[in-house]
């Protein structure tokens, strides 16, 4: 977790995805579902919004390969960011958060790259980002 260089003006909880990732679109849709808040918001990583929050944290990301997400200023990415996420969702899916927190960061981390590294070839890519529905664009900043 790395905390901002200065504040930031964006939601208390901001998710950057790889936006031609299917997997990742189809965990965005996931988490829609499961935020009835609407707490969570979105931005994809390719996007000029994203790349200036991110370089705000001194964080490049390179090669797309992490989910990032932003939690009231602080830095999360890989299996920190996905069990923060799950911890505001509703249902029984905040347990995953205390049961992921049993197993030590660089084994969840490991799993996590795994699983990135070979996303595009289980899942597929997309042309372009996903473009959000009128019902739910205002929780994208992109």
């Amino acid at each position: 977790m790395k905390p901002a260089s200065e504040p930031l003006q964006h939601p208390d909880y901001l998710l950057l995805f790889d936006g031609v990732c299917h997997l990742c679109n189809s965990a965005v849709q996931f988490i829609l579902k499961r935020d009835p808040s609407g707490s969570i918001h979105f931005a994809s990583l390719q996007s000029e919004k994203a790349q200036q929050i991110l370089s705000r944290f001194s964080y490049a990301e390179s090669g797309l390969s992490s989910v990032v997400l932003i939690a009231h200023g602080r830095l999360y990415t890989k299996s920190d960011a996905i069990l923060r996420v799950a911890r505001k969702l509703s249902g029984a899916w905040p347990l995953c958060y205390y049961l992921g927190r049993l197993f030590p960061r660089p084994v969840r981390d490991f799993t996590y790259d795994w699983v990135a590294k070979n996303r595009y070839r289980w899942f597929g890519k997309q042309e372009q980002c996903m473009l959000p529905t009128p019902e739910i664009k205002a929780r994208f900043l992109d």
